[in-house]
């Protein structure tokens, strides 16, 4: 069922639903465009909606203008900010900026909001930043560039600080995560088609494991299961969902995979059903998948985007653990059409 759409002033490549109690309603949606000529400019905007499924509703509340921008995400905790959520952006000048979640009034009227006010940035490098990711404790990202490089970055007192970089692969890093249960790891895959772990901790240009012969083409997202410390996913330009196996951090195995029918730009754990994954299958629309007893099955797919399929996540909330039937919605975007739709799963994917 469609909750709403709405058409961005750019090319939308990323939405993330707020993680935090009392904030489950903020939808925060990215953009990327490109200005070609004799000076190219990359320019993007983050838009945050207020979505309400059973209402139908999904409401602009601010729009900020960025660089060009890559990927979007919100802390984990409130970290230093307390009780203000935190929205990290990767962005095509290479900065990674913080913005703090705020209560605003918009237009000077009595109706309350939320607006982001940027509280900190760093220049990363002087390629282009492609993709972020917060470990659970949120005083550090991981960063994955242009070059190459990977950059695992600190929080303190709302000063960003580089604390290790180190060339990690030969083409762009698509994809750079945490490992949630042991966050001294990180994974990353490039367009060499090397999926890849490292300590950051120790000398990180020597990996704790690099598999270089399942991907047939570039490594686009990497997802570490939250509930499961063994299962890792990986999505790819070859149109396969990976499931992988890393007990044997010397040796992972990739014990399934599933074609989608479009290279797996994202890959989102649903927060609470250990066994529900949402993927963006780039032409190929957006597919709920279920993970269960080693075999992966489609269950649902949504194809009410004409363009390339990006961003998508899920809506946080209690009623899904609790079994109650208040509605969840997902969010998804596609790129050159400048979609965003909110819709709920007409399926009973949740069984």
């Amino acid at each position: 069922m469609d909750v709403g759409h709405c058409y961005l002033e750019g090319n939308a490549d990323a939405v993330e639903f707020c993680p935090h109690d009392s904030f489950h309603n903020v939808l925060a949606a990215s953009t990327y465009n490109l200005q070609e000529g004799d000076r190219p400019s990359r320019s993007g905007s983050i838009s945050l909606f207020d979505v309400d499924a059973d209402a139908g509703r999904l409401d602009l509340t601010h729009r900020l203008e960025t660089a060009g921008i890559f990927d979007i995400k919100w802390s984990p905790g409130f970290g230093q900010d307390a009780g203000h959520p935190l929205l990290a952006q990767a962005d095509a000048d290479g900065y990674v900026r913080i913005h703090s979640l705020r209560s605003s009034n918009l237009d000077g009227s009595d109706v309350s909001g939320n607006c982001l006010k940027e509280v900190c940035g760093k220049h990363v490098s002087s390629s282009m930043c492609l993709c972020i990711d917060w470990n659970p404790s949120s005083t550090c990202m991981t960063v994955g560039l242009s070059d190459g490089s990977v950059s695992i970055i600190s929080i303190h007192e709302s000063q960003l600080s580089i604390l290790q970089d180190w060339k990690a692969h030969e083409f762009e890093v698509w994809a750079a995560s945490f490992d949630v249960h042991q966050p001294q790891l990180v994974y990353t895959g490039s367009d060499d088609c090397k999926f890849s772990c490292w300590d950051w901790r120790n000398d990180p240009s020597n990996p704790v494991f690099q598999n270089t012969k399942v991907h047939k083409m570039g490594i686009c997202s990497i997802a570490k299961s939250p509930n499961d410390p063994n299962i890792v996913l990986t999505g790819c330009y070859d149109e396969h969902l990976r499931i992988w196996d890393v007990r044997s951090i010397s040796y992972p195995i990739s014990e399934t995979s599933i074609c989608l029918g479009g290279g797996v730009w994202r890959i989102k754990h649903h927060p609470f059903i250990p066994s529900l994954t949402l993927t963006a299958c780039m032409h190929n629309g957006f597919a709920v998948v279920k993970i269960k007893g080693g075999r992966a099955e489609v269950n649902e797919t949504y194809k009410k985007h004409g363009s390339l399929a990006y961003g998508a996540d899920w809506q946080r909330g209690d009623s899904y653990a609790a079994g109650r039937r208040k509605s969840k919605a997902i969010a998804t975007c596609s790129f050159y059409d400048r979609l965003l739709r909110v819709w709920i799963p007409e399926g009973d994917i949740f069984n």
